[in-house]
């Protein structure tokens, strides 16, 4: 007999408290905030809050009361609950005051945690993991294709003559303008490639004439020393991505659209993955500030693995903060043997690169023997992927995810820190309040999981980690 699916018509909106991922209940956000749970129960849904679930970050049951919502008791708010949200993955005590057939959605990270997972299928719980769930067709705006266009336009001459290999890269900034172009030039492989703050003088620039190339955008970048006629002088290649805007900008983006379109899936839906880059990096620079309190911040040797959405909040951070000259590697840097360049000396180091599963476990890119043998003491090791015994870091080091309890270790001298929620250092509030709007749209904008398990979108289907299960 087939299983048939309702609409969902109440949620429980629950209090974070300490779980495997949240010892000492130290994860304060709340899944909803009081003004999204006003427009589900607007939409005709009813919404139990449970008592003091908002407090953490600073929204009380009051806000929630005068949203309409319905309080409830840690006792009374999993009983006979067709939908569960809340934020971090639940206590295994919880699991047990569930419903069968309920669905729970949260940061499920089902594969870190295969104790509570199997729990969760023995006790016929759908599990919507809020991290799988990805837009459906992937989007793309045209300040992000901008950027990837007018570098591939940049890198064709080096593509030509088959000198890409050894193609020096110099990004001038950091902007979201630019992002695409970084991402894009990552992609290409080149010998090298750095973004460097606009105030360095020529006498501060590392790499010139033929086999170099500055990318930057006169729109921002003023060149207030004259290092661009210089650069030209020993003929550096130099690109302005506000003059290729000009020139070509729409047609390229148009053309650019025609002739790739969207990937089935694109970003997570439910994210704060540049918050996540931001917040490491900024951690990290304190950790580095503290234990080597007389390093020269214009000479730190600082490196990124990785040019995605994390990687690139880290970049926009350490930019921020005024590193001169920030490495950015790729596959071809990142390779056995070649990624010992890089880290020989380094200050600090962020992994924001992503391995795929049968990698995980298998492949690291920063090694225990890098730590001992290449990277200082008091040397900063920030890892943004996380993992665990079972779903391995690409950094060797990292067996699970550190907490707030204790953020960081000392490995060889080496501060090693990869935290389980990153956003939660100094971003709380501001970072539930994002989560949530993206939560509230998933349920019932485009998504519409609020219609239930038989009406999933492809974007939301592939994050159904547990089940189907019916209600009861």
């Amino acid at each position: 007999m087939q299983q048939t699916f309702t609409r969902y018509s109440s949620i429980a909106l629950v209090k974070e408290i300490e779980s495997p991922e949240n010892p000492g209940g130290l994860e304060k956000r709340v899944a909803l905030v009081p003004n999204d749970v006003g427009q589900l129960v607007q939409a005709g849904i009813q919404v139990y809050v449970e008592i003091g679930a908002g407090e953490g970050v600073g929204f009380s049951d009051e806000a929630y009361l005068q949203n309409n919502a319905i309080m409830q008791t840690a006792e009374q708010i999993y009983k006979d609950k067709e939908l569960i949200i809340k934020f971090k993955g639940p206590a295994l005590a919880s699991i047990e005051q569930m419903s069968e057939g309920c669905t729970l959605l949260c940061m499920a990270h089902f594969h870190s945690y295969p104790d509570r997972a199997k729990l969760l299928q023995d006790k016929h719980i759908n599990v919507i993991a809020m991290e799988e769930i990805c837009e459906a067709p992937k989007y793309d705006t045209d300040q992000r294709i901008l950027g990837r266009v007018a570098m591939n336009e940049a890198l064709m001459p080096f593509f030509k003559n088959n000198s890409i290999g050894g193609l020096r890269v110099r990004i001038i900034g950091w902007s979201e303008r630019l992002r695409g172009a970084i991402n894009r030039c990552g992609n290409r492989s080149p010998r090298s490639l750095q973004i460097i703050q606009p105030s360095l003088s020529f006498e501060e620039l590392d790499a010139t004439g033929s086999n170099a190339l500055y990318f930057y955008d006169s729109q921002s970048f003023k060149d207030p020393k004259g290092i661009l006629n210089k650069l030209r002088s020993l003929k550096t290649h130099l690109f302005d991505i506000n003059e290729f805007e000009s020139s070509q900008g729409q047609q390229s983006i148009d053309s650019y659209r025609e002739s790739h379109p969207p990937a089935q899936f694109g970003l997570r839906r439910i994210q704060c993955l540049h918050e996540t880059g931001q917040a490491g990096a900024r951690y990290g620079m304190g950790l580095l500030r503290d234990n080597k309190p007389s390093i020269d911040k214009e000479n730190i040797k600082a490196v990124i693995l990785g040019y995605g959405n994390v990687g690139q909040g880290a970049l926009d951070e350490l930019h921020q903060q005024g590193i001169k000259r920030i490495h950015v590697l790729g596959r071809a840097q990142t390779a056995k043997g070649r990624i010992d360049f890089w880290l020989k000396d380094v200050d600090i180091v962020i992994n924001g690169a992503e391995q795929s599963p049968e990698l995980r476990g298998e492949n690291f890119l920063i090694s225990n023997q890098h730590i001992q043998d290449l990277i200082p003491e008091h040397s900063v090791v920030i890892d943004l992927v996380g993992g665990s015994p079972t779903n391995r870091s690409p950094v060797e080091a990292v067996m699970s995810c550190s907490f707030l309890t204790e953020p960081y270790f000392v490995q060889e001298g080496v501060l090693v820190s990869s935290l389980w929620g990153w956003p939660m250092m100094g971003m709380m509030r501001e970072t539930a309040i994002r989560y949530s709007g993206q939560i509230l749209e998933v349920l019932i904008g485009h998504e519409k999981l609020i219609d239930g398990l038989e009406h999933l979108k492809p974007g939301v289907k592939r994050a159904l980690v547990c089940g189907p299960f019916r209600y009861k």
